[in-house]
C-alpha cells in the first residue's frame, strides 16, 4: 500500500478543492484526509492507486482553482494513515501553518444557483444569497486563513439544519461552501425609505419594493457584492438627468446592467469576445460601442460612443430584474458606484444610508458584513480599465523569487502593489488620493492584504512627483524607499507582466508625470530597464496657461498652442475655424496673457494635453469635468476608412522631439475648410500613430533594442493602441502592452515594486 503526504500551492481555497478531492480519492478507494491550512491544502492517502490520484488532480481540478505546485512525499505507517480501519476518506480541520494562500475574487452567480433562485419549488426561491462551491463572495467576505466559514463575515450566521446536511453531503454541491445559507439562516435584506413621497411604495418585501421605486423615477441605493451601487431606470431621461444632478456628476458617463447579453447588443455592438467577458465569472463593465441609434438617453453616457454595460452578478441583481413576475422589470438599469464625489464606494449600512440619503430615494440593506470594499472592474477589447471586483486579489507571477516589497503608487487611479516570493500582489482599485477618505481605504486595504497574505515589506518605493500624497505617506514610514521616475514605472509594469528584464524601448503617453528634470513630462520614449532608463524623445511641450485650470479647460491649452504656432495670424486662424466665436475674444486675450508670464504658465510634454487641446480646436469640448473626458470624446468623433494624416517634424534635439506645429497648421486649414470633424480626428489619430511608429522604428535602429514596451492611460485609446501594436509588429518588433493591470496610472504601482524588488535581489 502507497502512503504519501502531497502539498498543493495556488488558488486551492473557496473553489471547491476539498470536496473534489473527497470525492476523488473516494472513487480510487483511497482513505487519508484533506484539510486546508493557511499554505494551501494537504492530502494525505493510502491505497493502490494513490499515482492516479495525484495525475488526475492536475487534470481535473475544479475549473476555478489554480495549481501552482504539488509536493509529494512517503509516509512510513508508523506516523501516518493505518492501513485498516472505519474511517475512510475525511475532510479533516484546517490549521494555520504559517503559511500563506491566495485567496479567491468574488465569483457571479451560477447557472445552477440562478435556476434554484428563479424556481418556485426550490427551497431558496428569491433568495438574495444562495450560492454554492462554485460561486458566490470570496474576497470581499475573507477575514483571515485558511478559508474556512470561521474566518469570513458569514462566521455570525449558524446553519440551519438543512444547510448543515448539504453542507457536510459529499453528494451535494455545497458540500463544504462556506457561505451557504438559505431564508432560514443567512443574511436578511431589507427595504428602507428615505423620501416620503416613495414611502407609498413599501409592499413588505424588499425587492418588489425597490422595484416599484425605480419604476416610478426614483434612485435606489442597493448594498451590493462589494460596496452600493446606486440605481435608476436607464431608459428614463429624467431619472437619469435626476441622478447627475444629485450625484453631482455632469457628464462621467454611467455604467448599465442589463438582464442578458441579447439585450446588450439591442443598444452595442458585442463581438463574441466581449459576450465572453461579460458572461464569465468575473462579470467586468465591457466598454462597446454604440449600435448606430442607440436609444438609451444621452444622458447615460454624454458625448461619447462607448457604454459600459455589465450583467448581473448577484442574486440580488437577477431578482431585481425579474422578480415577482419572471419576466424583465427593465430592459437596463443604471449601476454606478455608491459613493459620494471623489470618495471611495462605500459598503457599511449606517456611513451609506447617511452618506447617499441625498442622492437615493430608498436604499436595499442587508447584514451580511462586507469586509473588504471591491468596486466593479472595467474592461475594453483585451485590456483592463480598472482591475477591481473579480480579479483581486490575484496574483501576477514575477517568475524568480525576490523579496518581500511595497509599491505605493501614485495619485491617480491608485493601487499598491505587494510582493511575496514569486509573485506579485496588486490591490483593487483605490482611486484618486485626494481626500482623507480615499487615504484611509488605502491604508485600510493595506491593513488587510499584507495580513491575508501575511506580508512584511523590507523596503518600499513611491512616484518621484514630491507633492503626490503617495509620496508623503511613503517618506513618512519606518521603511526603507525609493523613488521611481513615473514614466519609469510604467514602463516596468508591462516588463513585470511580460517577465522581462533586459533592456527595452519604452512609450509611455499619458496626461502627466513628474520628469526627473523637474518638468511636466507625459510623451516619453525611453531605453529602460531595471537599474534606470535614459530619455532619448518626447513631444514638444505644450503652454499650460493657468497651470491646473488647463487641464480642466483645455480650451486655453489650444489658444496657447494656436498662438505659438500662428503668431500674428493666431486670432485669425481662431476666427476662421470658431474657435474665437466659441470662447470669447476677451477671454482668449486674457488668456493669452496669462500664457507669456512663464511663472503662471507651466509647459506639460504630456501627450494628454496634445488630445485635449485638438478637441477643443475641433469645437468637440473644451472642458474635462472628469479625467481624460476630450481625449474620449475625441476617439469617439474618429471615422473609419480615413488613411491621411498630417505633417510633423522630428527635430535633433537631446532628447529629440516631435514637434507637432505643422501638423496643426494644417488641422486649421481643414476645420476652416470645412472638413468635418470625424476625418479631422481620424487624420489627427493616425499622425499620432505616425509619430509613436516612426519613433519607436528609429530607436531600434539606433539601439538595436527589438523588445518595445507600450505603457500609459493613451493607450486606452483603442485607435491608437491597435495601429501602434499592427505597425510595429508587422516593422518586426516585439511589443509588449499592459494586458493585467490596466494601461493607465493603475499599472504604477506594479513598476514601482517590479524596479524594487530587482534593485534588492542584485
Amino acid at each position: 500500500m502507497t502512503r504519501l503526504r502531497i502539498k498543493v500551492r495556488g488558488r486551492v481555497q473557496g473553489v471547491g478543492f476539498r470536496p473534489f478531492v473527497f470525492n476523488l480519492a473516494r472513487s480510487l478507494n483511497l482513505r487519508g484526509c484533506v484539510r486546508n491550512t493557511s499554505g494551501g491544502v494537504v492530502i494525505e492517502i493510502a491505497g493502490q492507486r494513490a499515482g492516479d490520484f495525484i495525475e488526475r488532480l492536475r487534470k481535473e481540478h475544479p475549473a476555478r482553482s489554480v495549481i501552482e505546485s504539488i509536493e509529494s512525499e512517503p509516509v512510513t505507517g508508523a506516523e501516518g494513515i493505518p492501513e485498516r480501519g472505519p474511517e475512510g476518506f475525511r475532510i479533516a480541520d484546517s490549521e494555520d501553518d504559517g503559511g500563506t494562500t491566495p485567496v479567491v475574487p468574488d465569483l457571479s452567480i451560477c447557472d445552477e444557483c440562478l435556476s434554484e433562485l428563479l424556481d418556485p419549488s426550490n427551497r431558496r426561491h428569491l433568495h438574495p444569497f444562495i450560492n454554492c462551491t462554485d460561486c458566490g463572495p470570496r474576497y470581499s467576505i475573507t477575514t483571515g486563513l485558511p478559508y474556512d466559514r470561521r474566518n469570513t463575515t458569514m462566521a455570525g450566521f449558524r446553519m440551519c439544519n438543512e444547510c448543515g446536511r448539504e453542507y457536510r453531503d459529499p453528494e451535494d454541491r455545497r458540500f463544504h461552501a462556506q457561505a451557504n445559507a438559505c431564508h432560514c439562516c443567512g443574511p436578511r435584506l431589507w427595504f428602507h425609505t428615505v423620501n416620503r413621497s416613495f414611502r407609498q411604495y413599501d409592499s413588505g418585501d424588499p425587492v418588489t419594493s425597490a422595484v416599484k421605486v425605480l419604476k416610478a423615477g426614483g434612485i435606489v441605493a442597493l448594498k451590493g457584492l462589494g460596496g452600493f451601487h446606486i440605481a435608476c431606470d436607464a431608459e428614463d431621461p429624467d431619472a437619469v438627468a435626476l441622478l447627475r444632478k444629485r450625484k453631482q456628476r455632469p457628464r462621467k458617463p454611467f455604467a448599465v446592467m442589463a438582464p442578458d447579453v441579447d439585450t446588450v447588443r439591442r443598444f452595442c455592438l458585442v463581438t463574441e469576445d466581449d459576450a465572453g467577458l461579460m458572461l464569465s465569472h468575473r462579470r467586468p463593465i465591457v466598454l462597446l460601442k454604440k449600435r448606430p441609434g442607440c436609444r438609451l438617453p444621452e444622458e447615460v453616457a454624454p458625448g461619447v460612443d462607448l457604454l459600459g454595460f455589465m450583467l448581473p452578478y448577484t442574486p440580488l441583481h437577477y431578482l431585481l430584474f425579474y422578480h415577482p413576475s419572471g419576466k424583465p422589470n427593465f430592459r437596463c438599469l443604471v449601476m454606478t458606484s455608491g459613493n459620494l464625489p471623489g470618495e471611495p464606494i462605500l459598503h457599511d449600512n449606517g456611513t451609506a444610508v447617511e452618506g447617499l440619503s441625498d442622492i437615493a430615494d430608498a436604499f436595499l440593506l442587508h447584514d451580511r458584513e462586507i469586509f473588504t470594499r471591491v468596486d466593479d472592474s472595467v474592461v475594453r477589447a483585451d485590456f483592463v480599465i480598472r482591475r477591481s471586483r473579480g480579479y483581486v486579489p490575484d496574483a501576477i507571477p514575477l517568475g524568480e523569487t525576490g523579496p518581500a516589497v511595497l509599491g505605493v503608487g501614485a495619485d491617480l487611479k491608485n493601487t499598491f502593489t505587494l510582493t511575496r516570493e514569486n509573485l506579485a500582489i496588486p490591490s483593487q482599485h483605490i482611486g484618486d488620493m485626494e481626500n482623507l477618505e480615499t487615504m484611509q481605504f488605502f491604508e485600510e486595504t493595506l491593513d488587510k492584504l499584507t495580513s491575508l497574505y501575511r506580508v512584511r515589506p523590507v523596503a518600499l518605493a513611491y512616484d518621484a512627483h514630491p507633492g503626490y500624497h503617495t509620496t508623503r505617506w511613503a517618506e513618512a514610514q519606518s521603511l526603507e524607499g525609493i523613488s521611481v521616475q513615473h514614466h519609469h514605472a510604467h514602463v516596468a509594469s508591462v516588463m513585470a507582466e511580460a517577465g522581462l528584464k533586459a533592456d527595452v524601448i519604452g512609450i509611455a503617453l499619458d496626461g502627466s508625470g513628474y520628469g526627473s528634470d523637474g518638468t511636466i513630462w507625459g510623451s516619453e520614449f525611453l531605453v529602460a530597464g531595471l537599474r534606470g532608463f535614459e530619455r532619448l524623445c518626447s513631444f514638444r511641450s505644450l503652454p499650460l496657461p493657468g497651470g491646473e485650470t488647463a487641464i480642466r479647460e483645455p480650451w486655453r491649452i489650444a489658444a496657447a498652442w494656436i498662438r505659438e504656432a500662428a503668431g500674428g495670424d493666431a486670432l485669425q486662424y481662431m476666427e476662421k475655424t470658431g474657435f474665437l466665436e466659441r470662447y470669447g475674444e476677451e477671454r482668449i486675450n486674457e488668456v493669452l496673457q496669462v500664457a507669456a508670464l512663464r511663472e503662471f504658465t507651466p509647459r506639460s510634454s504630456g501627450a494628454g494635453r496634445l488630445f485635449d487641446a485638438v478637441a477643443a480646436i475641433i469645437g468637440i469640448t473644451g472642458t474635462n469635468t472628469y479625467e481624460a473626458e476630450a481625449a474620449t470624446a475625441l476617439e469617439s468623433r474618429i471615422v473609419e476608412g480615413v488613411s491621411e494624416y498630417y505633417p510633423f517634424e522630428t527635430r535633433p534635439t537631446e532628447p529629440m522631439t516631435v514637434d507637432f506645429s505643422a501638423a496643426l497648421a494644417a488641422l486649421l486649414e481643414d476645420i476652416a475648410s470645412p472638413i468635418p470633424a470625424p476625418v479631422v480626428s481620424a487624420r489627427f489619430h493616425n499622425t499620432v500613430v505616425t509619430a509613436v511608429t516612426d519613433v519607436a522604428k528609429r530607436l531600434h535602429r539606433l539601439t538595436g533594442i527589438r523588445d518595445v514596451v507600450i505603457s500609459g492611460g493613451v493607450f486606452q485609446n483603442l485607435y491608437i493602441r491597435q495601429r501602434v501594436v499592427g505597425r510595429l509588429t508587422a516593422a518586426g518588433l516585439r511589443v509588449h502592452c499592459n494586458r493585467l493591470m490596466p494601461p493607465n496610472d493603475a499599472n504604477i504601482s506594479l513598476g514601482q515594486a517590479y524596479i524594487l524588488r530587482e534593485m534588492l535581489k542584485q
